[in-house]
């Protein structure tokens, strides 16, 4: 299966929907309609680099559908959303990641589109019920926010409809981190913060563990680079047997300690760590370990992540956060 006709990707100006645009480009694709809600921040700076046919604003999206341009669109990927694990305005996070996404599905399907879309790793909750992918076990899930349970309701929507079985593909996207999530203020990466911090005055802080199990910054998650994240995105839309749900991850789980050394190294400095303690808003809803189960994925033919986190890390700060440079503004695009 080729990328053919127009494409819409929505969340454009967003970590990964403008990583996924970057990826396009760099593969020859431009025939890209861009769909987001652009603010007062600074996003817009996330598109100047890339090349796409036409910007949309998500709002007027449904009132546009019917124009040829976008009825020629074969290919939706669905990345926009309220992203925010803190936000606490259910009806908010209902209308953004659940109607919205409901809606643009059922047209998708409606004209034979192929529709790939972001769930999120966040529906998995404390992850006692494991983090399996699939649809098997969907209903077992509890998610810990109102963020994550606007994303799993669309997943049971989904599967309730039969939508799995006409090739609908959800993203259960991990920990990702990379270029272009400067506009995430308190949402952006570790690895974006902990560099800004190590930058000003030399060290870093880290939680304390309030888990028996874990020792201060052996906290666990499964990081995968945005780079590869896109990669194995593209990679699933452009698989014909896939469908359903697919955790986005590397299939490893590292510690918050390894996940900010290579930034020191990065940038020439001695590791110096302080560790603070749980904020309080987190407390109880904190994740000690999250690791993806990629054999899914891993079956449709992924050979998995090209960076390691080390070299991951060593990218995103030296080509990127020290120069505060965008993707698309040193390859040539």
């Amino acid at each position: 299966m080729q990328f053919s006709d127009r494409i819409i990707v929505t969340g454009a100006s967003g970590m990964i929907g403008s990583a996924l645009i970057w990826e396009l480009n760099r593969r020859g694709f431009t025939q890209i309609v861009a769909v987001d809600r652009l603010g007062s921040d600074e996003r817009w700076r996330n598109l100047v680099a890339l090349r796409y046919t036409d910007y949309v604003d998500a709002d007027a999206l449904f009132d546009r559908l019917a124009e040829p341009a976008l009825h020629e669109v074969k290919w939706v990927f669905h990345l926009g959303a309220c992203s925010a694990t803190t936000e606490r305005d259910a009806r908010y996070l209902l209308e953004n990641n659940y109607d919205y996404t409901r809606r643009l599905a059922e047209w998708a399907l409606a004209g034979g589109r192929r529709f790939v879309y972001a769930s999120s790793a966040a529906t998995y909750g404390d992850g006692a019920q494991g983090m399996q992918d699939g649809q098997e076990h969907l209903d077992a899930y509890r998610p810990l926010n109102a963020y994550g349970y606007s994303k799993q309701l669309f997943d049971q929507h989904a599967l309730r409809r039969g939508w799995f079985e006409r090739g609908l593909v959800g993203l259960k996207y991990f920990n990702i981190f990379g270029p272009n999530e400067a506009h995430k203020g308190d949402m952006r990466s570790v690895v974006d913060k902990a560099t800004a911090q190590i930058r000003a005055v030399g060290r870093v802080n880290l939680f304390k563990s309030e888990h028996p199990d874990f020792r201060d910054g052996q906290q666990q998650r499964d990081f995968l680079y945005v780079k590869d994240a896109v990669a194995a995105t593209l990679h699933l839309a452009a698989a014909p047997e896939a469908s359903g749900l697919y955790n986005i991850g590397s299939g490893r789980a590292s510690t918050w300690i390894e996940l900010v050394t290579p930034i020191f190294a990065a940038l020439g400095l001695p590791v110096v760590i302080d560790f603070v303690p749980l904020p309080e808003a987190l407390r109880g809803k904190y994740q000690y370990y999250t690791c993806a189960d990629v054999a899914r994925l891993a079956s449709t033919g992924w050979s998995g992540p090209c960076y390691s986190l080390p070299e991951a890390v060593s990218d995103y700060v030296v080509n990127y956060l020290v120069p505060d440079r965008r993707l698309g503004q040193i390859d040539g695009l």
